[in-house]
């Protein structure tokens, strides 16, 4: 099942860009950004309420918190300079670098989550990389 949603995922990603690249149009990126912003904190409390989930919230650890937090920060951080490259640049060059996440995330993944880095891992990173690299030369 993790697989129909990662691959949703990407669907939804992938229409995120064009959709984005469209309304950004005249826009300053920061304020497409809170905009974008606004609209996900809505979708994401609504869900919360609907699936009832709310109950959870005095039971999450301090370290869930900071780390929440702190992945907050980071998606926010990414955000910002990713409207900020689309707005500068062509969606077809812009997102092949972003999906440059999927390479950092394996690696950082090893190093940090002890993951499994393995030959067809390895393989994948450089192929993406490649990839990515055909596409914005």
């Amino acid at each position: 099942m993790w697989f129909v949603f990662a691959l949703l995922s990407s669907i939804f990603a992938a229409l995120t860009s064009i959709l984005a690249k469209i309304g950004i149009d005249g826009v300053n990126s920061n304020l497409a950004t809170a905009i974008r912003t606004v609209v996900v904190v809505v979708m994401s409390w609504g869900m919360v309420f609907i699936t009832h989930a709310q109950d959870g919230l005095t039971s999450i650890s301090k370290k869930s918190w900071i780390f929440l937090i702190i992945s907050g920060i980071a998606t926010g951080a990414s955000w910002l300079c990713y409207y900020k490259a689309l707005q500068m640049g062509d969606a077809s060059k812009v997102v092949p670098v972003d999906k440059l996440s999927v390479v950092i995330t394996l690696v950082l993944a090893f190093v940090f989550l002890h993951e499994e880095f393995n030959v067809k891992s390895l393989a994948g990173c450089i192929l993406i990389t490649i990839g990515t690299l055909l596409m914005v030369l």
